[in-house]
């Protein structure tokens, strides 16, 4: 029993902390990995319709949050090779009660996707909004570090999420580097109206027939470059 209970736990025990802990800096990179292969390998399938790589990603994703959820995140393949990569950093503790509930959420996702592919052998809709879904999820986590695990914790436990990533769950007033001005906002929506425009009105002479397209990469006359 104590044998088990040495494998069968989720999050680690650290003297200054009140809850269980998970590292963020692994967490994050193994998200990171798990959005790199997730998104070209449904990129191959949505452009070639090769759903192999896809097909392989889903029990990928099951085998990862069923571990992290089920046995332990320590020995979870992702959660391993990400401390492999960030092991050099800090460790950035972060509570675990609320990973769980939103790693809990990504394994029931997954499951769906199994059952989805593999048994209903639906490629339309539902598996893209999934996929999509799961891509989404995955990059939030990584690039912002958004936890949706510590809204819904919030939502049904009785105790609030504490030491969620960043401190979100702590901060009650924006510091002033943290605000946004008129001219910031001027700025971004400027920039999405340039990117917006220069094919749009083909600035840059973007479609010049001497440049080399998907639409035209077979019929290009190379000879003469």
């Amino acid at each position: 029993m104590n044998f088990l209970k040495k494998i069968f736990y989720f999050g680690e025990q650290v003297d200054e902390y009140p809850v269980r802990v998970i590292n963020e800096r692994e967490a994050r990179a193994a998200a990171g990995l798990m959005f790199l292969l997730g998104f070209f390998s449904f990129l191959k399938g949505f452009l070639t319709a090769d759903y192999v790589p896809e097909r392989v990603m889903i029990i990928a994703f099951v085998i990862e949050l069923g571990t992290r959820v089920l046995i332990n995140p320590k020995y979870a393949p992702f959660m391993i090779l990400g401390r492999l990569m960030v092991r050099n950093q800090k460790v950035d503790y972060v509570g675990a009660p609320q990973k769980r509930v939103a790693w809990s959420l990504g394994f029931t996702l997954g499951v769906f996707m199994y059952w989805l592919v593999f048994k209903e052998a639906n490629m339309g809709w539902m598996n893209f909004a999934g996929c999509v879904t799961c891509v989404v999820l995955l990059y939030f986590e990584t690039a912002f570090g958004i936890c949706l695990g510590c809204y819904l914790y919030n939502v049904f436990a009785k105790e609030k999420a504490q030491l969620c990533p960043g401190g979100m769950c702590e901060i009650k007033k924006l510091e002033e580097i943290q605000k946004f001005n008129w001219g910031q906002i001027v700025a971004v929506i400027a920039f999405i109206a340039l990117m917006v425009s220069i094919p749009y009105f083909n600035l840059l002479n973007l479609q010049d027939p001497n440049m080399v397209t998907f639409e035209n990469f077979d019929s290009f006359d190379w000879k003469d470059q």
